[in-house]
């Protein structure tokens, strides 16, 4: 395919990227600020030019900036680092867990891939990061999202940063931690009465209006170039092992994004001979919260009917009752041999702490899904114990700090002396 596909602003002189193609019927579209498909109405993602691809080297990326830019001639934008839009996130720790793996009965080696340690504290970081670039180079000046939280600090921070306004809007029964951080940036922030759902249903809206043609939403018109970013994660962990890729992955799940992204980097890093696929392939492992769990549903109902539901529990960020990637989710899950799993609120808090008191990372709502999973995927046989596993963290503990809260405090308490120390059993 040639650069003439591209709108105005993506130059494919130094990006891979070529086209916008449908998921569903393969339909080709110019680089443009278009999530969906004028034939089918399916989603569009990015395609690229093959051997550009193919020219990419490790040694290539390991000259890199030391954040996800190192990966920037895998990416739809952002090669000349004066049109970044960008808090420059990634390079976040993969963290040996061998206590977690001991404790599981899990014999061979397990990491915890740590996102929380991005510039806004969660993955989003990347997603916004490639977004906003792209966006910029489409000539939007104003930056928006609808979020249920870590997307917000995001775009609110991004905006920022780069000197540019931004309005993002929220359910109002967020967690308020994740109200502050992002209301802090001094952006616009709209609180909607009504659901996840209900927020992004709004912004689809809006992005058709005269008064928003020169916003970004980042998860709505521009969301081709958003989903691209989760891909870091992938070359991340691949490039973390020594260039390998892990038999095993675990992923938390709320459209079903970032679990379909991280398994098409894997591929891509494969098909352009970066890295050779472990022997037997790799398997993803997708995890839901029970309060909105569609997708691990649909997975053992054994159909690709998604219901929508209406989310309820405490792991917020992944409350998306109608995931835009469900089937895209399914589909990788299957093909690879793994499986999804779902569990409850007291689930979730066990597993906040258990990652807690066994790596010294604090997890928000959305890990303590991802390893009361794994935990459950150990117990169940689902999940090989004697394979190399990486866990996904998507972000900081701090943010949802009222799941765990009312669990946890002092062990001790007594007044300042010996005697009271000694009272206490502290001395021995």
């Amino acid at each position: 395919m040639t650069s003439t596909l591209a709108a105005p602003g993506i130059d494919t002189t130094a990006s891979p990227a070529r086209a916008l193609v449908c998921r569903a019927c393969s339909a080709r579209y110019p680089l443009a600020a278009q999530h969906a498909c004028y034939e089918c109405f399916g989603p569009l993602e990015v395609d690229y030019d093959a051997a550009a691809l193919a020219r990419v080297t490790r040694e290539q990326i390991e000259a890199g900036p030391q954040n996800l830019w190192r990966y920037a001639a895998l990416l739809p934008a952002g090669q000349d680092p004066a049109t970044r839009v960008t808090v420059d996130p990634g390079l976040t720790p993969l963290v040996a867990a061998g206590n977690l793996a001991a404790e599981l009965g899990i014999t061979a080696p397990l990491w915890v891939k740590d996102d929380s340690a991005n510039p806004t504290h969660s993955f989003k970081d990347r997603v916004v990061s490639v977004a906003l670039t792209a966006a910029r180079a489409l000539g939007f000046t104003r930056f928006a999202c609808a979020s249920t939280g870590n997307l917000a600090n995001s775009v609110a921070a991004h905006a920022a940063r780069a000197g540019a306004p931004s309005i993002v809007f929220i359910p109002s029964d967020l967690e308020p931690g994740k109200v502050v951080t992002t209301a802090v940036y001094g952006g616009e922030l709209v609180a909607i009465d009504g659901s996840y759902d209900d927020v992004n249903r709004l912004c689809g809206e809006l992005v058709e209006t005269d008064e928003f043609e020169d916003t970004a939403f980042v998860n709505v018109n521009v969301r081709p170039y958003y989903a691209e970013g989760s891909k870091t994660l992938g070359y991340e962990v691949a490039e973390q092992l020594g260039w390998r890729i892990p038999a095993q992955v675990v992923i938390p799940m709320a459209s079903g994004e970032l679990l379909t992204k991280i398994d098409k980097a894997f591929s891509e890093l494969v098909e352009i001979g970066l890295v050779e696929a472990p022997a037997g392939g790799w398997k993803v492992f997708g995890a839901q919260s029970a309060g909105c769990n569609p997708i691990a549903a649909a997975l053992h109902a054994d159909t690709d009917t998604i219901t929508p539901v209406k989310p309820t529990g405490i792991a917020k960020s992944l409350n998306i009752g109608d995931p835009a990637a469900g089937l895209y989710a399914l589909e990788a899950v299957r093909r690879t041999g793994g499986w999804m799993e779902y569990v409850d609120d007291d689930e979730i808090r066990a597993g906040i702490r258990l990652l807690a008191r066994t790596t010294g990372i604090f997890a928000e709502t959305a890990g303590g899904v991802t390893v009361a999973v794994l935990r459950k995927l150990v117990e169940s046989g689902r999940l090989d114990p004697t394979a190399e596993t990486v866990v996904f963290n998507t972000g900081e503990g701090l943010k949802t700090i009222d799941a765990v809260a009312p669990q946890v405090g002092p062990t001790h308490r007594i007044k300042p002396s010996l005697r009271a120390a000694r009272d206490a059993g502290l001395l021995g």
